[in-house]
């Protein structure tokens, strides 16, 4: 089977805190022939380990790394370095995935009000502005 994972799925897969859908998680993606992770997905993931879990930036984005490391998984994967990157400098995945799907559509330029996101797209040589 090809499937299209929710959030849910990878949440229960990586926390393992309801053993049951853990286990039932786990088998559907160890069944599958292609695991299809949509953007979205992976950033209300991250959202989840780090806000509703306390995930350190570091521990999810092992999390993410081992999900790219699966063969049959199937990713925007430039996207999810943009937002790794972004992670592992202190600042939101979610950013990091915006700026490159804006670029990749044509945008010269991030804008934002947030300060941290504009400093550290800056900081990785992309241009971006402050509103």
């Amino acid at each position: 089977m090809k499937v299209a994972v929710d959030t849910n799925v990878l949440v229960r897969a990586v926390v393992q805190d309801d053993p049951a859908q853990a286990r039932l998680a786990a088998k559907v993606l160890i069944d599958a022939e292609l695991i299809a992770v949509a953007l979205p997905c992976l950033c209300e993931l991250v959202w989840v380990l780090r806000r509703v879990y306390s995930f350190a930036p570091h521990d999810i984005a092992g999390a993410v790394r081992a999900l790219l490391a699966v063969a049959n998984v199937q990713v925007n994967r430039p996207a999810v370095e943009a937002g790794l990157l972004m992670l592992e400098a202190g600042g939101d995945f979610a950013d990091g995935v915006i700026a490159y799907e804006g670029k990749w559509l044509g945008g010269e330029t991030f804008v934002s009000f947030d300060k941290q996101a504009v400093a550290l797209l800056t900081a990785q040589g992309q241009s971006a502005r402050l509103l």
